[in-house]
């Protein structure tokens, strides 16, 4: 026990992870995981057998005691009745009563040397016997109940009396010698079973942990497979437990990052396409300046056309970045009908068009005023580069089942189908009116990037040549803080329009 003991006090001041794992190790976790397993299951075991024969051993003691002091309690029963006139007869009439039991006997001393043994004593108390006899006499009187450990595995516990000037004195003795022998070989019998066991378990654990193990080494060959240029691999899925898990969100984040990098390597493209044509303008005419300086007027004014124009690339791109970060809307509680009224007053001095306000919707919301403004502004830009001064532009919102409806719809030229699923997209044209509305593409992409940071969207309804609806579509804060309007609206007194863009 003293030996477990100390096994289990080291093993506890282990660190879980040893230093030298911490580095690169040539042990894997296969191997390491086994490894825990196997000493845990050691441990267990040893302990397990050492407590077992602990008990085993303590329970051999407590029945040889209670077997050898009831045997002594019966020869003081005996001398207490004083119906014996000699020592020699009651020990006589002792040893005629008694019947010996498994590994029990009795050694009777009268005035210190023996005088009888019953049954006959095994060898190896014969050979203690002198050194035993030597002890007892020393010993005088022995103590009451009180059993006492001889030579190996001999317990014994003894009385005398006095009579007539004889001292009478018996000892029973009980021998565990041959059963601790048999349990001792029981605990080494089970032993040997429990070595190959554990053999056995290693091997099958070993192999059931290979393939519980195999997905994360699949995890490894595919990261190393994986490229910038080459993101398409992917790991198999199998079965439907934790590891199973972990791979699918792996394969999940696979697909982020693949589209993360191919809009990224997209967006690059697009930025060096779009501001390599202004460069290369600027270039020319500033290397022209030099053999036309007559020109310089004209040359200025064009080389800072094509830079308000790169600004404006740079200025929308920024944006588009900063709609990524936390702290891109500063949110207030807005009337949306007041909002409505101030965004129509402010598109209506952009061009000559036939402009009308549909409806106004009756509910506070709370948005970022000057990004929201910014992005129906962008929408009433796109709608005037695709419609001529005879085309309507018509603008409203309402509120329906919690959410808020902003929308900008015209007459003009609309969108064709097959573009309406990438207009949204950063550098995406789908036409090309006028020259003085030229753009970069972006405007839509900062009103789409616009209403996702508000946890909205952007809907888009148009067919070609009969014009284009985009509606912004926005949760309300709460539903507590809303007044719904199932039908209800504030319109301008000069329009009457009864169509509901949701």
């Amino acid at each position: 026990m003293i030996f477990m003991k100390s096994i289990i006090k080291n093993f506890m001041k282990t660190p879980l992870i040893h230093p030298l794992l911490r580095r690169k190790s040539r042990l894997g976790v296969r191997m390491r995981l086994l490894m825990w397993y196997f000493l845990l299951t050691t441990c267990t075991v040893v302990v397990s057998l050492q407590v077992t024969r602990q008990i085993y051993c303590d329970s051999l003691k407590a029945k040889a005691d209670a077997s050898i002091i009831k045997e002594i309690e019966r020869f003081q029963l005996m001398s207490n009745k004083n119906i014996y006139s000699s020592t020699t007869r009651l020990l006589d009439k002792f040893l005629s009563n008694y019947a010996p039991t498994r590994n029990e006997y009795v050694v009777t001393l009268l005035n210190g040397q023996i005088y009888t043994t019953k049954p006959e004593l095994p060898q190896n108390i014969q050979d203690t016997l002198p050194q035993l006899v030597y002890q007892w006499r020393q010993k005088g009187e022995f103590e009451r109940s009180k059993v006492y450990t001889g030579n190996g595995r001999i317990r014994y516990a003894g009385r005398s009396v006095t009579k007539a000037g004889n001292l009478a004195t018996v000892i029973a003795i009980n021998d565990s010698s041959a059963d601790y022998q048999v349990g001792t070989s029981a605990i080494v019998l089970v032993m040997q079973v429990t070595i190959v066991v554990l053999i056995i378990f290693f091997i099958v654990a070993w192999i059931t942990t290979g393939k519980v193990l195999y997905p994360l080494r699949l995890v490894t060959e595919t990261a190393h497979s994986i490229s910038e240029s080459d993101m398409t691999q992917r790991i198999p899925v199998q079965g439907s437990d934790e590891i199973a898990e972990l791979t699918t969100t792996l394969n999940e984040m696979l697909d982020r990052l693949q589209f993360a990098f191919s809009s990224q390597q997209k967006f690059l493209n697009d930025v060096s396409h779009e501001l390599r044509t202004p460069i290369t303008i600027i270039q020319g005419h500033l290397e022209m300046l030099q053999f036309c300086p007559e020109k310089q007027p004209e040359t200025m004014a064009l080389v800072m056309d094509e830079l308000d124009r790169m600004s404006r690339l740079v200025n929308d791109l920024l944006l588009l970045a900063k709609t990524e970060r936390p702290d891109f809307l500063k949110l207030k509680p807005e009337e949306l009908d007041w909002l409505t009224e101030e965004i129509f007053l402010k598109a209506c001095s952009m061009a000559n068009r036939n402009w009308k306000l549909e409806s106004k919707g009756l509910s506070p919301i709370v948005v970022d005023r000057q990004r929201l403004t910014q992005a129906v502004m962008n929408l009433v830009q796109n709608s005037v580069r695709h419609t001529t001064e005879s085309d309507t532009i018509t603008l409203g919102s309402s509120v329906k089942n919690d959410f808020a409806y902003i929308w900008v719809s015209d007459t003009g030229e609309g969108i064709a189908k097959e573009d309406q699923k990438r207009i949204f997209e950063r550098f995406v044209r789908a036409t090309k009116h006028d020259p003085k509305f030229e753009g970069h593409g972006l405007g839509l992409s900062i009103v789409n990037a616009i209403a996702l940071a508000h946890g909205g969207k952007v809907k888009l309804s148009s067919s070609l040549g009969h014009g284009s609806t985009f509606t912004i579509v926005i949760p309300l804060a709460s539903s507590n803080d809303a007044i719904h309007e199932p039908d209800t609206r504030r319109r301008q007194p000069f329009h009457h329009r009864t169509n509901v863009h949701s």
